[in-house]
């Protein structure tokens, strides 16, 4: 399926296979293509470049797809990245989490940092916690193959 091209954002680089590679809704996915383009919130003179994930109900194009400007991009990546460390290390805790010491991480980003940490404020956290880390152990795999490529990626970058 085509990426539109009418629409506000201007895709420049796009994937329109990536139904075929979404995780676990691999060949059964309403995302149908990511690209990177012109940003549609683009004022007369300010161009940004944006991700967007590209959404199909199987009739239309739907109002639901996303599109992220690429810092946002990469900072999702650190904090998949950090949760992924995290988790290495977390059966120590009771519950998979410090009670006393939320705070995962400071990562320094433009001067500040941004501050990872556990959600103690969601009511079921010590559920919800336990549900996630099965959830990252059972898509290991999928993420472990994305991490890699990222990783060869950023050393061939020279990062």
């Amino acid at each position: 399926m085509k990426i539109p091209t009418t629409l506000k954002h201007k895709p420049v680089i796009v994937s329109e296979n990536y139904e075929n590679v979404d995780g676990r809704y691999a060949y059964n996915s309403d995302s149908k293509g990511l690209s990177l383009g012109l940003a549609q919130w683009n004022d007369r003179g300010k161009v940004e470049i944006s991700a967007k994930v590209w959404r199909h109900t199987g009739e239309k194009w739907s109002r639901q797809s996303e599109e992220l400007p690429l810092h946002r991009v990469l900072d999702l990546a650190i904090l998949v990245c950090r949760a992924q460390l995290y988790f290495q290390e977390a059966y120590r805790f009771e519950n998979f989490y410090d009670k006393d010491k939320p705070v995962i991480d400071r990562i320094g980003l433009q001067g500040d940092a941004m501050t990872v940490s556990i959600c103690t404020d969601n009511e079921k956290i010590d559920e919800d916690i336990k549900l996630f880390h099965q959830v990252l152990n059972e898509d290991g795999e999928l993420i472990g193959e994305r991490l890699r490529i990222l990783s060869r990626l950023l050393k061939e970058m020279g990062y």
